[in-house]
């Protein structure tokens, strides 16, 4: 099959109420999609098949005009400048150059979303029910009143079995109570926390004394420091998970005391298949593998939904981020606006035809001089 056209566009999201990355918060979501088309005979008027990819690394600034830290490498930006170089190569060429690029691209997200495009144009998503469960996200808002919380946990369904809650965001006296005020209201659930790396190694024991442990699956990246995380798990007992470890380009996944999950996020990590390579890994220890979003829109988050049911069929995956989007993006998750390529900016269009006629005009400029 060859790629017939591939356009790129930016999109801009406000958000209804700030979203957290890590200790920091945002107020928009941007990003890109990139569109492409094949035909098994590389005509552009013969049957074809169009899909469409979100690239969106999980950088930027924050509310506080403050760069995101400790998440994607990368910027926007720079993969919107590669990918504009690239996309005139890529166009007319067989679809598995998509796969070459994405092994050979230097930005995560970019090889990610490009062995993305490949899988959804041979249609190796098509035939998967996506996973439609979901494990909630719980957080202090700080642009919100505490009613919209205590709303979103009296409204959790009782097909609902986990939550995951942010903490070493406030004080440990408002998060314990948070904690404590969960349970409450459900005392069947089971907790995920995710620190963020926001505990010293004392804090990170001092807070998990606290807690009513056999309510806690794990707690993800407990410790400032990642090499403390073992030692925490001897003094407290607690499992952990691995997020932010993951994002190091020199991780390699070593099994260790107290580590039960992986919490990965393709945007941030990669190829399909390297984060089928890690799963793979991982699971031969018997450690959990748990999809998880960066924040994408409707697009990426459905996208998501598919991989996990194919990369970690018996797990609950972590997509609790879309309500907090003001409007979805090229797929509806049912908000009331839903907006589609015509309605953003368009960054690169390119067909066959029209490489076909820019290197036609070379060639004819060219001729004039010899």
């Amino acid at each position: 099959m060859i790629l017939t056209s591939l356009n790129l566009y930016q999109y801009r999201l406000p958000l209804d109420v700030l979203l957290p990355v890590g200790k920091q918060r945002v107020d928009h979501r941007a990003g890109l999609v990139l569109q492409a088309s094949v035909s098994a005979s590389g005509n552009v008027g013969g049957e074809h098949r169009q899909v469409e990819v979100e690239i969106a690394p999980l950088s930027g600034i924050d509310v506080d005009e403050q760069a995101l830290m400790g998440f994607s490498r990368e910027t926007l930006t720079q993969v919107q400048t590669a990918l504009t170089g690239l996309l005139p190569q890529l166009c007319g060429r067989h679809i598995d150059t998509l796969l070459e690029c994405a092994e050979q691209s230097p930005y995560p997200s970019l090889a990610f979303g490009l062995s993305l495009l490949h899988a959804k144009l041979m249609g190796k998503l098509d035939a998967i029910r996506p996973q439609t469960a979901t494990v909630p996200l719980i957080y202090h808002p700080t642009d919100a009143s505490k009613d919209l919380l205590d709303s979103k946990i009296a409204a959790l369904g009782r097909d609902v079995r986990s939550v995951k809650v942010k903490v070493a965001q406030t004080s440990i006296e408002d998060e314990l109570s948070l904690i404590y005020g969960i349970l409450r209201t459900r005392p069947d659930l089971k907790l995920r926390l995710d620190a963020n790396r926001g505990f010293t190694l004392e804090q990170a024991i001092e807070f998990a004394a606290c807690l009513p442990l056999e309510t806690i699956e794990y707690i993800e990246e407990p410790c400032l420091n990642p090499h403390d995380n073992h030692e925490f798990y001897q003094a407290i007992g607690i499992p952990y998970a691995l997020d932010e470890s993951l994002n190091d380009p020199e991780y390699q996944f070593v099994m260790q005391n107290g580590l039960t999950a992986l919490v990965i996020k393709p945007m941030l990590l990669g190829s399909i298949e390297k984060l089928a390579n890690l799963i793979d890994t991982a699971q031969s220890y018997g450690v959990r593998c748990i999809i998880s979003s960066s924040l994408e829109s409707s697009l990426g988050i459905n996208d998501l939904a598919h991989l996990a049911a194919i990369l970690t069929p018996d797990e609950i995956p972590g997509l609790d981020t879309l309500s907090a989007f003001s409007q979805d993006l090229v797929v509806s998750s049912g908000k009331k606006y839903c907006l589609t390529l015509a309605q953003l900016e368009p960054i690169a269009l390119h067909t066959i035809d029209s490489i076909q006629q820019n290197d036609d005009t070379a060639t004819s400029e060219g001729n004039e001089f010899v």
